[in-house]
């Protein structure tokens, strides 16, 4: 096992074990209708937007790059599929929700591949603007829809859990495989790395860069599929509100460095786990709504100290002076 997988590990097993002792009943599951109920349940399946956002946030990451535009595209897509649903065949309404979140990753691309702009101020943009677009799709109103076929995506159940899990599921196992199994892994690891280098070396920064903020587009369309069939409709204010710090949290806690280069997609599914396990904790302690950004911000600052190499060699030094004098 790697290194770096450890310390979200770690985390994650401290924040069950915090639960095990101090939040009755969080282990306890139950079959109802051949499914599985119970609070880890509820975990994985909440769990599973975060973490297809951020899959496609780590190879952004990887390539010194950002993407704060993950939560209005998710708004976007998901008001584009429920405007949808009932006009078009249902594929299509999917089809045209995933082509929309590409466009929107191409978007980003363009704006910090070829012309230039800094990731953040580039996706700013459509951070900002995609919440008016979802309005003007959605007209300002809560579309619904009562597809039982498109509320099978986030709330149906497959083999006894959650079908969204398997969505995240094969997301990560189709990433996973082109990082392994590809060249894609290599040149990301190299641009990210030293792009002076990789350009003397053939590799085209600014091609990778195009090719993930797509990926990252794409993530976001699907981790708006998962949330607006869940709750059969679209909300173009509330959808997604803030996720994108969820995934940017669930990247750093699983070992990949904001600076670029080598990136642990095993890593970033734990830092998922462990966030949506940090906000249910908190909801079940009965913790105030205006203090749950703090209290995460606490934990999130105190497992980042922890996985830091350059914050554990200081206390390493420390405490030997401590021994000595």
């Amino acid at each position: 096992m790697h290194t770096k997988i450890i310390w979200p590990l770690t985390a994650l097993a401290a924040i069950l074990l915090f639960n095990l002792f101090f939040v009755p009943g969080f282990f306890h599951m139950e079959i109802k209708d051949g499914h599985l109920f119970g609070s880890l349940i509820d975990i994985l399946n909440r769990a599973a937007p975060i973490m297809v956002i951020a899959i496609g946030m780590t190879l952004v990451i990887a390539k010194e790059g950002i993407d704060i535009s993950v939560g209005s595209v998710l708004a976007i897509a998901g008001a584009v599929a429920i405007s949808l649903i009932g006009v078009v065949p249902l594929w299509m309404a999917i089809g045209a929700a995933l082509i929309v979140g590409a466009l929107c990753g191409l978007w980003n691309g363009v704006l910090i591949a070829y012309l230039g702009i800094q990731p953040m101020v580039g996706t700013l943009i459509l951070m900002t603007v995609g919440r008016g677009i979802a309005q003007l799709i959605t007209e300002g109103k809560v579309l619904t829809t009562d597809s039982k076929s498109y509320g099978f995506i986030g709330k149906g159940f497959f083999l006894g859990l959650p079908f969204s899990i398997f969505i995240a599921a094969f997301v990560f196992l189709l990433v996973l495989y082109l990082k392994k199994r590809t060249a894609l892994g290599l040149f990301l690891e190299a641009t990210g790395t030293n792009k002076v280098s990789s350009e003397y070396a053939g590799v085209e920064p600014r091609k990778i860069y195009l090719f993930v903020y797509i990926v990252c587009g794409l993530c976001a369309a699907i981790a708006g599929l998962l949330v607006s069939s869940n709750i059969s409709s679209a909300d173009a204010n509330n959808a997604g509100l803030w996720i994108e710090l969820d995934a940017i949290l669930a990247v750093v806690i699983g070992g990949t460095s904001m600076r670029g280069g080598r990136f642990f997609l095993a890593g970033t599914v734990i830092g998922a786990l462990f966030i949506q396990s940090l906000t249910t904790t908190i909801y079940s302690m009965g913790v105030p709504p205006e203090r749950i950004m703090v209290v995460k911000a606490i934990v999130v600052i105190i497992v980042s100290l922890m996985q830091s190499d350059r914050f554990r060699q200081m206390f390493q030094q420390k405490s030997k002076k401590a021994v000595i004098g």
